[in-house]
């Protein structure tokens, strides 16, 4: 639940940041890009750099400049016409970006990303390299989701859950959600006058998820439990996550000022590994193991390895090295890892000794499942 408020604002002391803009915000509801509203977004990012801070945007608004373009009124549904309102719409976010940001002296770079791109291990690092390179050039990445060949088995799915894998990517200190709303209700405010806004709370807080149920705009994808959710996935590397609104006068700036706006919700896990980022960030897992009470017990309390001996099930098909996702006997997924044999391999040898290994399979790579140096606690 609510946090006693904070006098300073996290994003004051944040180094690195990254900032997401909602589709409402960047299209004016829809109703075509706003390139004044693009120029205060690159107003403010230039006061930060200015102030030392490194900046990422993520900007959605190519699908809803697309369907202004197009004289689309109501977003389509069919993938096809989404990755063309996503092309023609693309084309003219570049550009305003590219003006806003030029008149500060400023240089932007565009980067477009699936899923894919995030769940393969070189090309996550290639991303994460190239990012880093552009910000010691002093250039503000701008990322969307390449939602011109982004189906639905590659999608990360929105822009609010691309912003905090950003965030774990590049390791940032926080995380900026600009919305058309002021932030977090304990209920919808548009249906309740008397409920109660918070300010303060805890990153991954489940009562959070309860009071954001509801769908975004009818523009953007998202609605305030993406933002939630959001916020507990960027907790994972140790951000800090502001959910505000961009129609707050200079609010970054304000924010980067120590001024408390929006709703904050603060992390207070441990800071992951970059290697075990990546692990927790996979969306899409590549199969299940259905995991006995003992060995649920050695990797949640004791901090071992996952062993054979204490697999039940194996769900799906993977290779060496894949991320698999591990499973309580209720189907709860505990921890994800990336497997050390295949999933027909991994079918022969569950429920065994590590000690049957070699005499099952022919050889023995290694004697666990999952290594605890590869694995993650969810």
């Amino acid at each position: 639940m609510a946090k006693p408020a904070s006098t300073v604002s996290v994003v004051a002391t944040a180094k690195r940041v990254v900032a997401k803009v909602g589709s409402s915000l960047v299209t004016n509801d829809g109703r075509g890009l706003d390139r004044e509203a693009v120029a205060q977004w690159a107003a403010q990012i230039a006061a930060l750099h200015a102030q030392g801070k490194e900046v990422v945007l993520v900007s959605s608004g190519a699908i809803a400049e697309g369907m202004a373009r197009l004289g689309w009124q109501k977003r389509p549904t069919s993938m096809n016409e989404l990755q063309a309102a996503a092309a023609v719409g693309q084309m003219g976010l570049a550009q305003a970006y590219e003006v806003a940001f030029g008149v500060h002296h400023i240089k932007a770079a565009q980067i477009l990303l699936t899923h894919e791109d995030l769940a393969d291990r070189q090309r996550y690092l290639n991303a994460r390299s190239t990012i880093f390179a552009l910000l010691r050039l002093g250039v503000v990445p701008i990322v969307n989701e390449n939602d011109t060949v982004s189906t639905e088995e590659i999608a990360v799915g929105d822009n609010d859950t691309l912003g905090a894998l950003v965030t774990n990517l590049i390791e940032a200190d926080a995380l900026i959600i600009l919305t058309d709303q002021r932030g977090l209700y304990e209920s919808d405010p548009r249906k309740n006058p008397e409920a109660k806004f918070v300010s303060h709370a805890q990153a991954g807080d489940v009562s959070l998820e309860a009071m954001a149920g509801g769908a975004g705009s009818g523009i953007g994808k998202g609605g305030m439990l993406t933002k939630i959710l959001a916020a507990k996935r960027a907790a994972k590397s140790g951000a800090h996550t502001v959910i505000a609104s961009g129609r707050e006068p200079d609010v970054m700036v304000r924010l980067a000022a120590g001024e408390c706006i929006g709703t904050e919700l603060r992390a207070s896990v441990q800071v992951l590994s970059a290697r075990k980022q990546w692990m927790a960030d996979h969306l899409r897992v590549r199969g299940r193991l259905v995991l006995d009470d003992g060995a649920v017990k050695a990797l949640r309390d004791e901090g071992k390895s996952l062993l054979p001996i204490g697999v039940r099930a194996v769900q799906g098909r993977f290779e060496p090295g894949d991320v698999v996702a591990c499973l309580d006997k209720n189907g709860t997924e505990l921890a994800r890892g990336l497997v050390n044999y295949s999933s027909a391999d991994a079918r022969r040898i569950m429920g065994k000794p590590s000690g049957d290994i070699a005499s099952i399979l022919g050889m023995m790579n290694e004697a666990e499942l999952m290594h605890r140096d590869n694995l993650i606690l969810i």
